[in-house]
């Protein structure tokens, strides 16, 4: 018979390690505490709208395109991909607004008309980032961090000293570009690893090569269509997904997990894979004698923004947003400070603005626009319903200024979404949304290990264990700890 695996979360990480032990022969279940699949993935429809709970950027397409690629299939064969052209659109101020567009000769040509000569150090800057990303992606992700020894070869020794790791991104993308508005473009996709520009290591100029040369795309249908297909490609290997089921207690006997108790039943196994939050498993499910770290670890971890989220359904059309807009329209550095460096709820917060139906018809009624509004902030936060109202006028206030319409009088339904739903519906340690930072510090084996040092046969997946946060890592952490249980447990 073969070995019986238990998987705990039905996100990415969970769902890509499930397939693949199953593609391996394994005996795969995944309990998921929820009443559907995908984790921060997750969607839910009212009044006729239908709404992706977390992720909305598809970036990294050949993560995607790779992983089914693995057993035998095609994204094509799941979903539709459309190219966003523009990208996004950036709005410093309700009159200047600057549209990223997807081609490179058009992005070159935009930043020249902002600062003469950034042209061709754009193109200077994303050839750098290009090697960064194919070292990054393809071979240092890859790693599952259990030794210095898988980082000791030559080859990626001198591959190291090329990423600019002991370099910070902030100095990096000053040897290129000097206008303010260029440097915000650039810096943006940091915001959300952890740690403001200053400390964040300049390899990560691989993200700006993954959302301005590969592109910024979209499934049709939304995010969760990536869910759908990797929950329907999991079933096709026979893996099973019971769902409502929360767990209570692993089970471990003489250094090895035997058994999950949850609120539904009991499950013997011979192999573990958690994918819900690393910090819950350690604290919650498995005995101190059992856990990894102590909790002055945990506490003194590095942790990426949470965010307070707004689901809104419109019944009318909002003519001059775009599906992605980025309102930089108060302080960059300070809010960035706020999250990272003095946590508080902002002052004068940034905010991104997702209305996807100006892409797919499918996600609002006709005539209705569906909008995701986001404000990245520190984890750990108290929020109330008093907090998160103050911060949707203030917000709502700067969009009605920027579109020169009234929106809050066509609402139709609106849910908000902040950490204390993360906690709830997740277990999020401090209510994070995206998981542990990618600062130097915590990076490769920095990070909590994939495996559990005093249990045998647990193993840990997802955002808080390697490669990192965001989707395409969480998938390949999946990937990487299925790999590592089928080097010990055949």
């Amino acid at each position: 018979m073969p070995q019986r695996v238990l998987v705990i979360g039905a996100g990415f990480a969970g769902l890509a390690a499930a397939t693949s032990l199953a593609d391996k022969g394994y005996d795969v279940t995944i309990l998921e505490k929820n009443a559907t699949p995908g984790g921060r993935a997750r969607v839910f429809s009212a009044e006729g709208f239908t709404f992706d709970m977390g992720p909305s950027w598809y970036w990294m397409p050949d993560v995607f395109d790779n992983y089914f690629a693995r057993f035998g299939k095609k994204t094509s064969d799941y979903y539709n991909l459309v190219r966003l052209d523009p990208s996004y659109s950036v709005v410093f101020s309700p009159d200047e607004v600057v549209d990223l567009p997807a081609g490179l000769e058009q992005l070159e040509t935009l930043f020249e008309s902002i600062e003469p000569g950034s042209g061709p150090k754009l193109k200077e800057f994303l050839q750098q980032a290009s090697y960064k990303y194919d070292v990054g992606m393809n071979k240092f992700v890859w790693k599952p961090s259990r030794s210095v020894s898988e980082f000791l070869s030559l080859k990626l020794l001198y591959d190291v000293t090329r990423l600019d790791v002991f370099q910070s991104f902030a100095s990096h993308a000053r040897k290129f570009f000097k206008h303010p508005r260029l440097l915000e473009i650039i810096e943006f996709p940091v915001l959300f690893l952890g740690a403001t520009p200053e400390n964040t290591p300049a390899m990560y100029s691989l993200m700006n090569y993954a959302e301005m040369a590969l592109g910024t795309w979209y499934p049709m249908g939304g995010m969760h269509e990536i869910v759908r297909a990797m929950v329907t490609l999991a079933e096709e290997k026979g893996v099973k997904i019971l769902f409502n089921q929360v767990v209570q207690k692993i089970d471990v006997r003489h250094g090895k997990a035997t058994q999950i108790v949850t609120d539904q039943g009991i499950f013997e196994t011979e192999v573990v894979v958690a994918g819900a939050d690393y910090n819950h498993v350690e604290t919650k499910l498995v005995a101190p004698e059992n856990r990894n770290y102590t909790d002055t670890y945990w506490n003194t971890r590095v942790m990426a923004p949470s965010s307070l989220l707004f689901y809104l359904g419109v019944d009318k059309r909002i003519p001059r947003l775009q599906h992605h807009n980025l309102f930089f329209d108060e302080d960059f550095k300070v809010h960035a400070q706020e999250i990272y460096e003095t946590p508080r709820w902002p002052a004068k917060p940034l905010f991104y603005a997702s209305a996807p139906s100006k892409t797919d018809p499918s996600v609002a009624p006709e005539g209705c626009e569906n909008l995701f509004l986001l404000v990245p902030v520190a984890p750990d936060l108290t929020d109330d319903e008093a907090t998160r109202e103050r911060y949707f006028d203030i917000i709502m206030t700067r969009l009605e200024a920027y579109v020169g319409e009234n929106i809050r009088d066509h609402i139709v339904y609106k849910r908000s979404y902040a950490h204390s739903d993360f906690k709830s519906d997740y277990n999020a340690f401090k209510g994070n949304a995206y998981g542990l930072a990618n600062t130097l510090k915590q990076t490769a084996i920095l990070k909590p290990s994939l495996k559990n040092k005093r249990v045998n046969n647990l193993f840990y997946t997802g955002q808080l264990t390697v490669p990192g946060p965001g989707v395409p890592p969480s998938l390949i952490s999946g990937l990487v700890v299925a790999d590592e249980v089928a080097k010990e447990f055949i």
